[in-house]
């Protein structure tokens, strides 16, 4: 019933980039529109599966993952970090610090856990500016809970649905959905 729930709001998403993931940000499923996003900017996914679960928190912060492509890298990640702390200090989960000290052994990232927060924008929320090449994409995120789960592992599940903050982006997201259809309607 949840599985069936959480793969409607990801379908329903569409063309928008959205993933589920748990507390530690473990990825544990993503829709097409976040699919296109992570092989636009990092290439296509390897064929052999990663002999770990792909981490959502890793990707945005290490310099192997999301960040060459973040164009306000460190205001995302002093962001991202503070968030992190706070739930290691909420939950005191030896897991939950485990990834905060593998995200502070990250190059540049134990400096940012020390660093005031940025001026703040004028903005009600933070954009995440994503950048390859000559092609720019600027969004938001929300992040939502199953707010009556019962169920420990239930109520860790974090669903993040990512927004445009522009027509150019909006476009552009649409634009790789509707190229996935004419693929898909291309196969006999």
């Amino acid at each position: 019933m949840v599985n069936t729930a959480l793969d409607y709001i990801l379908t329903q998403h569409e063309p928008y980039p959205a993933f589920v993931v748990d507390r530690r940000w473990n990825l544990l499923r993503a829709n097409r529109g976040a699919v296109k996003l992570t092989e636009f900017l990092t290439g296509p996914s390897p064929a052999e599966p990663a002999a770990e679960p792909a981490n959502l928190a890793i990707a945005l912060m290490s310099g192997e993952g999301l960040r060459p492509f973040i164009a306000n890298w460190e205001e995302v990640a002093h962001y991202f970090l503070h968030d992190v702390q706070a739930d290691a200090q909420a939950d005191g989960a030896p897991e939950t610090l485990a990834l905060l000290n593998r995200l502070l052994a990250l190059p540049d990232v134990a400096a940012l856990s020390e660093s005031p927060p940025h001026a703040q924008t004028q903005a009600p929320v933070l954009p995440i500016q994503f950048r390859r090449g000559d092609t720019s994409l600027s969004v938001f995120t929300t992040i939502a809970t199953l707010g009556t789960a019962r169920d420990a592992t239930l109520q860790e599940v974090r669903i993040e649905c990512f927004f445009p903050m522009d027509e150019t982006t909006a476009r552009l997201l649409r634009a790789w959905q509707a190229a996935d259809e004419r693929e898909a309607s291309a196969i006999p």
